[in-house]
């Protein structure tokens, strides 16, 4: 009867810590899910590692698929999408060339819809710091947040061309307004 007792209090310990678990677990992506809801637009600088290749920049992001980014490099590259186009100007060259957005691995930032389908379906880990979130959709991707936060600290992702595209930003101001024109996405020259 003793060996019973140790083994139901050992199940109840195990499915005490369990629940506990999820119910953390669950309360984080909820707590996620309710700052992004909150959110009109963002700010932020940002360091991006395509394989070996460090490019570094500052973007402005408005919900729904609006988004301006400023390389600094030395061909001073622009990034512009709006909606459903996308052109990247360089312009010291004063050259720009127009890509789909389908294409893009910001798609997955641009809507907020699918930033919260991959916080909602993506499997959670946790670290001292960092919230992961590991989404297996059409592509895998990992996304980050802040733990305390609970901000957008970055995500990973293979590009169509098979790169391994490491983006890591930190928010400098959200829900500004911007500026009408800001998103105009440049002529074809």
């Amino acid at each position: 009867m003793l060996v019973n007792a140790k083994f139901f209090k050992k199940i109840f310990l195990f499915s005490f810590f369990l629940f506990i678990t999820t119910s953390l677990l669950a309360n984080e992506k909820d707590q996620i899910v309710a700052q992004l809801n909150s959110l009109n637009s963002l700010e932020f600088t940002f360091d991006q590692l395509i394989n070996e290749k460090t490019e570094t920049g500052n973007c402005l992001l408005e919900f729904p698929g609006k988004l301006k980014c400023n390389y600094f490099d030395e061909k001073k590259k622009e990034l512009v999408i709006n909606n459903k186009r996308l052109a990247i100007t360089q312009k010291r060259y004063n050259k720009t060339y127009h890509y789909p957005v389908s294409k893009s691995p910001f798609l997955n930032i641009l809507y907020k819809d699918k930033l919260l389908e991959i916080v909602q379906s993506g499997e959670l880990e946790l670290t001292d710091e960092i919230i992961k979130l590991v989404y297996f959709g059409e592509n895998e991707i990992t996304v980050f947040f802040d733990k305390k936060k609970l901000d957008l600290k970055g995500w990973e992702i293979k590009d169509q061309y098979n790169n391994n595209i490491n983006f890591s930003l930190n928010i400098v101001s959200k829900n500004d307004t911007f500026k009408k024109g800001t998103f105009k996405v440049p002529e074809i020259n």
